[in-house]
């Protein structure tokens, strides 16, 4: 599966701070200005596939405010497809600019797991999250027809041990099997207790934080991956300050001994909307230019 001409893409995975509209537009349009410039500092840094910079909030309350059945983070009817796009125009926007766009959603059992259940429409909350499944996928295939590059499913949830694994693998299921362009899970945290769960989860890349949990690479390097790639976590999204191009490096340098570069994508190990626009700039201009001297060095 190649996704560019370049040996080592760059991309990201998940949110950029978001910039403030001033003024009149400010009324009119809240988050464009946040989205051009989530759009705008990707390009000028050479991220080789982008996002949208997921500007409108946090990734779950974002989509659960357009869903019937869902209020105020209560469960209180049967959830189903939204009649219209919850997050294209963003992603559209994001096309518009750029060849390569990543699409990222957060993942059914996440989302599912935030929410309160108060009906009995759902005995459980497996129920509710093969249900979710649904809704992202409908909003995944909206997607994919826009011309994405890649279409990523967030579900930190599934390194704590909370969630079912085994309706985790459905859900994932009925949303990969819809789809034609490759697909990607991203998982925050310590992955050791889930590894061999994740490993057979039905997508082309797993992401995984590798920079804040170094002791994951050491855990996935002794497993066979069966062919999938690696979305591989470079820059340390829990660092207040710019990581150097030469730790990040380093960085790509071990993951390209354990896994091949090819087998490799470099982005952060999460999204970067805690900091300011500056440091989230620096931390991606910087994962630029050390993936660069890798390839060089190949």
């Amino acid at each position: 599966m190649k996704l560019t001409k370049k040996i080592l893409p760059t991309t990201v995975v998940g949110s950029y701070p978001a910039v403030k509209s001033k003024g009149l537009k400010s009324l009119i349009s809240p988050h464009s200005k946040a989205l051009e410039t989530a759009v705008a500092d990707q390009i000028e840094v050479g991220i080789d596939i982008i996002s949208s910079g997921q500007i409108r909030g946090d990734m779950i309350t974002s989509l659960t405010s357009q869903m019937p059945g869902i209020r105020d983070q209560k469960v209180t009817g049967i959830i189903k497809p939204t009649q219209k796009p919850m997050t294209a125009d963003d992603t559209r926007y994001a096309i518009s600019k750029h060849p390569k766009v990543k699409a990222m959603l957060a993942g059914p059992s996440t989302i599912s797991h935030a929410l309160r259940i108060d009906t009995p429409v759902y005995r459980n909350r497996d129920e509710l999250i093969l249900d979710m499944a649904q809704v992202i996928a409908a909003e995944a295939l909206r997607l994919e027809s826009l011309g994405i590059a890649i279409f990523q499913i967030d579900e930190p949830i599934l390194s704590t041990g909370v969630a079912d694994m085994n309706t985790a693998y459905q859900a994932i299921s009925a949303i990969t099997a819809v789809l034609r362009v490759p697909t990607c899970m991203h998982v925050c945290g310590d992955i050791e207790g889930v590894i061999d769960n994740l490993i057979k989860m039905p997508v082309d890349i797993l992401d995984f934080e590798f920079s804040c949990n170094p002791e994951n690479l050491e855990i996935i390097s002794k497993k066979e991956l069966n062919g999938k790639q690696i979305g591989f976590g470079a820059v340390d999204s829990t660092f207040s300050g710019i990581d150097s191009i030469e730790t990040i490096k380093t960085r790509v340098e071990k993951g390209v001994e354990i896994f091949g570069a090819e087998n490799l994508l470099v982005d952060p190990d999460c999204g970067l909307r805690m900091h300011s626009r500056e440091v989230a700039f620096g931390k991606l201009k910087n994962m630029v230019l050390a993936t660069e001297e890798v390839r060089l060095n190949l």
